[in-house]
């Protein structure tokens, strides 16, 4: 998806007080937002392979940026579930007043809603992307193979036949060269095999969870951390999915400007082309980032 400029919206406003009004010695920053990935889901009893989960919603913004604190807070994976239900949802990742919302969960029925969808079950549908965050999941359409879970930078694919008999992929993750090269996050998690023969789906970009297969003797695998991607979906006859990657918040704010964080925050710093920038992995619901 691409880097946006900051609007008036709540999701672009990083400090309502400021509304970024270019108060004279406040510094341009970049920010990438990225919320944890859904979990794939449990497949059912019978033949049936599970959604990918969905990427965790993926908001680049560059703007002008009022001197203070803001809270910042990285959502966690979904976790991987053994309970006949839908895959759990990613948490919601922010700073400021931007929020990232957490991926879809994969579909033990239909894939559920979020930052980007999660694939459904065998003959039910995929779950919906937020628009500006990621993509819808696949459809479950074909031989109880699961649907992929959406990517920030491509829908799930569906299940399918030819020309390779297979649950669907997970979507492609989108770039970003906020830390100084290029790095894909935000992918979904593969869908889960059904117990005939059929092939697991790869989650995108080599970042999401694997499908689980029972032909290729293999489990869901989880979405990677830091990168928000989705989890694969379980394989046939009960198997457990895939948990979603954490999210992760990137700042990169030019060097000079004193930045501070919060004693619960865990990051790292690099200097890039005349910027600090900060790679958060992880924070709670009561930390914060102070500017200037």
């Amino acid at each position: 998806m691409a880097v946006s400029s900051m609007s008036r919206s709540t999701i672009g406003d990083f400090n309502k007080t400021n509304k970024m009004s270019g108060v004279p010695g406040s510094p341009t920053v970049t920010a990438l937002v990225i919320a944890g990935g859904g979990a794939g889901a449990r497949s059912s009893s019978g033949a049936r392979g599970g959604g990918g989960g969905g990427a965790g919603g993926y908001i680049e913004k560059t703007g002008v940026l009022g001197r203070g604190s803001y809270p910042i807070e990285i959502g966690a994976g979904g976790t991987g579930s053994s309970s006949a239900a839908n895959g759990a949802q990613g948490g919601n990742s922010t700073f400021g007043f931007i929020v990232a919302n957490g991926g879809g969960g994969g579909g033990y029925t239909n894939g559920v809603l979020g930052g980007s969808g999660g694939g459904g079950a065998h003959s039910f549908v995929d779950g919906l992307g937020i628009p500006l965050q990621g993509n819808n999941g696949g459809e479950g359409t074909i031989n109880y193979g699961g649907g992929g879970g959406g990517g920030a930078g491509a829908v799930g694919q569906d299940s399918q036949v030819s020309p390779t008999y297979k649950a669907g992929d997970g979507g492609a993750g989108t770039a970003s060269s906020i830390t100084g090269s290029s790095v894909t996050r935000a992918a979904g998690g593969g869908g889960g095999a059904n117990g005939g023969g059929m092939f697991r789906g790869n989650g995108g970009s080599s970042i999401g969870g694997d499908g689980g297969s029972t032909h290729e003797v293999v489990n869901a695998t989880a979405g990677t951390a830091n990168t928000g991607s989705g989890g694969g979906g379980g394989k046939d006859s009960g198997s457990t999915g895939g948990s979603g990657g954490s999210g992760v918040v990137i700042l990169s704010i030019p060097t000079g400007t004193p930045v501070t964080f919060s004693v619960g925050v865990t990051q790292t710093s690099a200097t890039v082309s005349g910027n600090n920038v900060f790679t958060v992995t992880a924070a709670g619901p009561t930390d914060t980032v102070t500017i200037g």
